[in-house]
Parts: C-alpha cells; structure tokens; sequence
C-alpha cells in the first residue's frame, strides 16, 4: 500500500475516530440533560410537597386558633349536678321536725310549766273547778302546763265536762293532756258519775284469761273517754298483786305475771286505738306492799331478781304495746336502789331500770306528789327536781305547784339542771302531743 493510502486510511479513522467521540459527547449531553431534567423535577414535586406540607401545617395550627378563639368567645357550658334522689322522710322524722321546732320556740319558764300535770284547783285556788272561768284562762296564761287532771267532783253533768274541757283546750297556746283516772270498778271518776257504763273492776276481766275482753274493756273507756274530750286514762294497773296485797286489790288483772302483761297490752291497744294515752301504773310494781303512799313511806324488799320474775313482765308487756306514759310509784326498794329514796325520785329506777333494761321511750310521770311518802321528807321544790334529775319527764300534782314551779326554773337557772335536760322531756311530751297531726 502506498503512503497516499495509508494517509488516506489514516485520515478515515481520524475522522471515524472524531466522529465517534462527537457522538458520545452527544450522547452523554443528552444524558446529562435527561438526568438534570429529572433531578430539577424531582426537585420541583419535592418543594412542592414541602410546601404543601408546610401549607397543611400552617393551615393546622390557624384552624387550632381559630378553634380555641371560637371556644374562648362562647359560654361555659356547665353541666347540671346529678341530683340525689331525696330520701322519703317518715312520719317519725316529721313528728320529730314538728316537737323541735315547737320547743325552739318556747320561752324557758314555759319550758317548765310544761312539765306539770296538776289539778285545776291547784292552778286557780278555786275549791271546787267545774268550769273553765277567766281564773282558769288567766293561770293558764301565766302558766301553760302540761296537763290537767280532773276527779269525780270536777264532773257533774255530760255537757258541762265536755264544755270544760273543751275551753280549757281551746285556752292553751299549747297542746294540754286532759287527764281522768278511769280504771273501771272502784276506780272510775266518769262512769262513777253515771256518765258511762261501767266496765268493772279488772280482776274480774282478768279472771277470765282473756285479752279480747281486757282489749274491749280498753276501747269502751277510750271512746267515751275521747268523746268527753279527755286524751289520757290513767290505767290500766300493771301491778301483779300478791295475796296480802290490800293496796291495790281488785284493781290489778290478777296474780299471774304471764296474765296480768297480756291483759295489760290488750287495754293498752283497746284505750291507745280509741285516741287515749294509756299510762302504766304504778312502776316498778307495789302489787305486793301493805302500806299505801297515799298515808306513808312504803317500802319492799324485793331484790331485782325477784321484781323481774314477779312484777317486770307485766310492765314489759304494756311497754312493748306501744303505752304512752308509764307512772313510777313511791314505793322504796332498797334491795335495789340501795337506800330508801323513793322510785318516783330514783335514778337507778327511772334511768336505769326503765329507761335501760326495758327500753322505755315514752313519757315517764310521777305518781301524785302531794302523797305523804313525798311530803313528809322532800319539800315541793326539792322533789320535782330530784325527780327531774332522776329522769322523770312529767311531774304529777305537787302539794305547792308555783314552789315546785320555781324550784324547776331556778334549778335550770342556777345550771343544776340542764335545759337540754328539761327539752329532752319536753320532746317525748310532745311527740306523743302532735302525733295526732300525721297520722
């Protein structure tokens, strides 16, 4: 080959060569190009989505704001509380409401006079009350007492009692008990009078062993009783007499414990159902003592254990009926209250015995306080508080009210007696006086 064509040779695959390289530049431009191409794309989508992103967050939180602006600008709403459903109050619960707020409102010295029973003479001075005159409604005024009782000469005719008692009622600022002794037999001051049949004594009911019949006993003496305008009947008698006993005699249901506490709690119901307070009579028990109070001290020997087998049942009985009062007798027991003070003024009687181990809450009353076993040892005033203190809530015909009156009054005075004390017995009083209003 000669030089002109190798040089020609040569120069091809120069110009092959070149070429060549052109075109692979060509190529890796348009490489370059597709790729940044590519990468100014992606870039592109992902700024966007940055900025969309950022969008989405900015709008976020200004929808944050414009959420808590909203709530702060509109009212709290405040949940109503869930109510309790309100507890059904019971008839107990008002007649409690009824006794306080009556008693909250009641002057200390009419605090005091409510807690005597007495006679209309001893209030007015009067011989002989068989009406209720402006003496009467003057005394009652300036001493609004608990209760009156009336005996067979302040009964003379059906409308004059029932004009008497009706007045005195209508006079007091507060309810008054209207009390009648009215056992049936020898102890009956209405039917005594001719004004009512008379059911007989009650050892002929308690003969016959059976409470029906001490129950109807109890319903004919509350109802013409009630209809007279009398509220509490002095009876039945719970004593257990023994064969000596002269005291009380036909007027007990008998000699059996087990007898006497039936037929009690039958006339308890006959005379409480037909609107009478029935008033146990004469605690602890005296059917075995010989001597009366009315005269002197009495005094027995029984021990405790011996009153719970013969005289305590019966009490019992009367108390688990529902009585309303329970009456504590004069009588001395030494056996138990350990000195001779007598029942009706002793703490280990009224407290202790009939308050705590039979479980009494009713109203408990003296027996009458113008007896000798009282008179001839205690001074007005010095019984009715002693009875006070000893847990009696009622005193029963003291022989000088306005003593035993002042006695009270100054002894709350003087702090001897609390008149948390004095309210305490006011609230038996009268739960037992307003009861009538919610049944």
């Amino acid at each position: 080959m000669s030089k002109q064509e190798l040089y020609d040779n040569e120069t091809d695959r120069r110009e092959y060569r070149r070429a060549r390289r052109k075109r692979n530049q060509l190529i890796a431009i348009i490489v370059v190009i597709v790729v940044g191409l590519a990468l100014v794309a992606g870039g592109i989508l992902g700024v966007t989505q940055l900025m969309k992103q950022l969008n989405d967050k900015k709008h976020t939180e200004e929808l944050q704001a414009q959420l808590a602006e909203l709530a702060d600008s509109e009212p709290a709403v405040v949940e109503a509380p869930v109510e309790e459903e309100p507890q059904e109050l019971t008839s107990d619960d008002y007649l409690n409401q009824i006794a306080d707020s009556c008693i909250a409102e009641m002057s200390l010295e009419n605090k005091v006079a409510g807690l005597f029973m007495v006679t209309p003479e001893a209030l007015t001075g009067v011989d002989t009350v068989i009406q209720a005159g402006d003496t009467t409604k003057q005394k009652l005024s300036e001493y609004p007492v608990g209760g009156l009782v009336y005996f067979s000469k302040n009964i003379k005719s059906a409308d004059q009692l029932k004009e008497m008692l009706d007045t005195t009622r209508n006079t007091m600022i507060y309810p008054v008990f209207l009390a009648v002794d009215e056992e049936g037999g020898s102890v009956s001051r209405v039917a005594g009078a001719g004004l009512a049949d008379d059911v007989g004594d009650m050892s002929e009911i308690g003969s016959t062993c059976d409470p029906e019949k001490a129950k109807e006993a109890g319903t004919t003496i509350g109802t013409y009783l009630s209809q007279f305008g009398f509220n509490v009947d002095f009876a039945p008698v719970a004593d257990v007499v023994s064969a000596e006993n002269a005291v009380i005699g036909n007027r007990s249901f008998g000699s059996d414990p087990n007898v006497v506490g039936t037929m009690v709690a039958a006339e308890v119901q006959g005379l409480q159902e037909s609107g009478v307070s029935a008033c146990l009579k004469h605690f602890p028990g005296i059917g075995d003592t010989t001597t009366d109070t009315h005269d002197e001290k009495a005094v027995s020997e029984k021990t405790l254990e011996d009153m719970q087998q013969t005289d305590l049942p019966a009490f019992q009985s009367g108390i688990d009926a529902g009585a309303d009062f329970v009456m504590v007798s004069h009588m001395s027991l030494p056996n138990v209250v350990g000195d001779d003070t007598p029942c009706s003024l002793s703490g280990a009687v009224i407290s202790d015995l009939l308050r705590n181990q039979l479980g009494y809450n009713g109203i408990v009353i003296t027996d009458a306080l113008d007896m000798s076993a009282i008179t001839d040892s205690y001074s007005s005033a010095e019984a009715a508080v002693k009875a006070i203190e000893a847990g009696a809530d009622m005193l029963l015909m003291p022989e000088n009210f306005e003593e035993a009156y002042q006695g009270v009054l100054d002894a709350v005075q003087n702090g001897t007696i609390s008149e948390d004390r004095i309210n305490e017995s006011l609230k038996r009083i009268y739960r037992v006086k307003y009861r009538d209003r919610i049944e």
